[in-house]
């Protein structure tokens, strides 16, 4: 009887727990795909407009030519919102749509907060994590209901670029 009743106390902890993570779900595809290509295609060029230490970060967008002289080509794309590219703690390459999640709007993009190192939505004041939890939400509406920032790869290019952003 006793082995029964521990079985079961375990079984329900057991749901419970699953039940519980569940609720944490992270739903970062909100913001619709859009094309991201940005090549960085010497060492030079990566120092110039990349992130090359520890908690920098550049944004690109290519209709209002951010960064202003930054080569963009023809072949260059940058994501539905603009793409914000950080550097995490330890230095390495991230990158995220600028779009806040929330808002799901081209035009209103996340900002970084210089004070708490957070990206800010100047518009639903959700704040994002994209130095050390890869764009989860930490506060404001994104927060409840789970809305995290649409990351993209960065990396070795393909074509012998240095480094390339991409969806």
């Amino acid at each position: 009887m006793r082995r029964a009743s521990r079985f079961a106390a375990i079984t329900l902890l057991l749901a419970a727990m699953s039940t519980a993570q569940s609720c944490h779900h992270l739903d970062d595809d909100r913001i619709p795909p859009a094309a991201v290509n940005i090549s960085f295609h010497t060492m030079a060029e990566w120092n110039t407009y990349g992130v090359g230490g520890a908690l920098q970060w550049k944004r690109f967008i290519i209709d209002e030519r951010i960064p202003a002289n930054y080569p963009y080509t023809a072949l260059t794309y940058t994501g539905f919102g603009g793409i914000l590219l950080v550097a995490d703690a330890f230095g390495t390459p991230l990158a995220y749509d600028l779009a806040c999640p929330y808002e799901c709007r081209r035009n209103v993009r996340v900002g970084i907060n210089t004070e708490t190192m957070l990206a800010e939505c100047p518009v639903c004041h959700s704040t994002y994590d994209v130095f050390s939890l890869y764009g989860h939400p930490v506060s404001g509406p994104s927060a409840d209901r789970g809305y995290g920032m649409r990351r993209y790869y960065v990396g070795p290019g393909r074509a012998g670029e240095y480094m390339n952003v991409s969806f």
